[in-house]
């Protein structure tokens, strides 16, 4: 189990980070402290893989959090979940090495997505000595066909990696129809996202022919 610190100063956004984190497998809570210097003080005596932190809190913030795990030398991954827009904050955040950055206010399917592609990515690595460099792209660093290729108008970024977190997710063949009610979207638009995975490869399609009506398409997910 990955185990996981929630630092946030508002006691109502912490709780409902632990919800949703609650709902994602593979993940523990190891506790929740309501600013920078409580993290501190928590880590003394606590192991924890993945912190989700928040920039703006009282006396020791979050960016003053994660310099002072940087040289410390705590082997923490952060995923940033703050109200922080500005292009200083992200820029740093990014340097300091945030496996991800998501602004408030947030849906559920966006902090599942950076869950799962974060569960993954460790998985990945714990279990293979030697990575090839499409895992590396792929799997790790999150690049290749996805982020290489300019999106279709149309299609956002953040609800592409949604709509793929959520294949994953998928033991068996799904229809459009059901990925939309997963996601909260309309059919008309999950059919592109599909269309667009499906073309790079991430995604299979296969037609199902019923007695009655016309053929359903079938995707599911091909794992690399």
């Amino acid at each position: 189990m990955i185990k996981v610190l929630i630092v946030e100063d508002d006691p109502m956004v912490a709780e409902l980070n632990k919800h949703f984190l609650e709902q994602v497998e593979g993940f523990s809570l190891a506790g929740i402290v309501y600013n920078g210097a409580e993290a501190l003080e928590f880590l003394k005596n606590h192991e924890v893989r993945l912190i989700l932190l928040d920039i703006f809190m009282p006396i020791v913030d979050g960016m003053e959090l994660l310099n002072r795990i940087r040289l410390i030398g705590h082997n923490i991954d952060i995923i940033m979940i703050t109200a922080a827009r500005n292009s200083v904050s992200i820029q740093n955040s990014l340097r300091q090495g945030v496996v991800d950055y998501i602004v408030k206010p947030f849906q559920f399917e966006r902090l599942h997505a950076a869950l799962i592609a974060y569960r993954e990515r460790i998985q990945l690595i714990e279990e293979s000595a030697v990575l090839n460099q499409n895992e590396i792209d792929s799997r790790i660093l999150s690049k290749g066909d996805l982020s290489a290729r300019e999106l279709p108008k149309g299609l956002e970024q953040e609800m592409l990696d949604i709509v793929l977190a959520q294949a994953k997710l998928y033991s068996t063949p799904f229809t459009t129809e059901a990925m939309a009610k997963s996601v909260g979207r309309s059919r008309v638009s999950i059919r592109k996202y599909l269309k667009f995975l499906k073309e790079t490869g991430v995604l299979q399609a296969k037609l199902t022919y019923h007695s009655v009506g016309r053929p359903v398409t079938m995707y599911s997910y091909i794992n690399r």
